[in-house]
């Protein structure tokens, strides 16, 4: 008699054999690796099981020839997706009540050391991009000292203005402002920042975004 084990507690096991080894067995993938692969049910979330998720990109990558691999001398871990032939559940363990209990045990302690290192890690860096704006005015006689401030005026959580925007000529007298604006890409919408200069319509005719640069 064997028992199914849930798909999380095998990514918590495997994730853990794949943080020192690269293959199942060896220096390179073989027959076992590709049967693990079609054991899992879906691709691991690199998030939580990244070792896991390594492996599995590479497997994955390997396409077709996945069906050709050689077979491997006794792999290191086939025994973690054995494919039952009634049923696609993975026995992993006996049916031991003592064996079962170790496997929810492993699976706490590597989805605590994993919350730990996250912990430690603390926040990543914020991604930020710079966008260019062309500011239109109606006419030559808009003071553009004004849009500026008007525009600089718009604040939002995760946006920094330059300290100056340029006056770019257009034709027949008339100039453009440009300014460029620092923004957090989870904070602030190009197009909704966009949408703000535009509200000030009695100076402002149009807006582009001249460039935009990942930072």
């Amino acid at each position: 008699m064997s028992v199914s084990v849930p798909a999380t507690t095998l990514n918590v096991v495997l994730n853990g054999f794949f943080e020192d080894n690269s293959f199942v067995s060896g220096s390179e993938a073989t027959a076992a690796d590709a049967e693990i692969f079609k054991a899992l049910s879906a691709a691991p979330d690199a998030a939580v099981f990244p070792h896991l998720a390594r492996w599995h990109k590479h497997i994955a990558s390997k396409g077709d020839a996945i069906n050709s691999l050689k077979a491997a001398e006794a792999p290191a871990a086939a025994a973690a997706a054995d494919e039952e032939e009634d049923d696609d559940d993975m026995d992993l363990f006996g049916s031991d009540e003592e064996e079962d209990a170790e496997a929810e045990k492993l699976k706490a302690q590597r989805l605590a050391e994993y919350k730990a290192k996250k912990e430690a890690k603390g926040p990543g860096k914020a991604a930020k991009s710079m966008i260019t704006y062309d500011i239109k005015p109606w006419d030559a006689e808009t003071d553009l000292d004004e849009v500026e401030s008007l525009v600089k005026s718009i604040q939002m959580d995760g946006l920094v203005w330059a300290q100056a925007g340029k006056r770019i000529p257009i034709a027949f007298g008339v100039k453009k402002l440009q300014l460029n604006a620092t923004v957090e890409d989870d904070k602030v919408s190009t197009d909704e920042l966009a949408e703000k200069i535009m509200e000030f319509e009695d100076h402002v005719q149009s807006v582009d975004v001249a460039a935009f640069m990942k930072l």
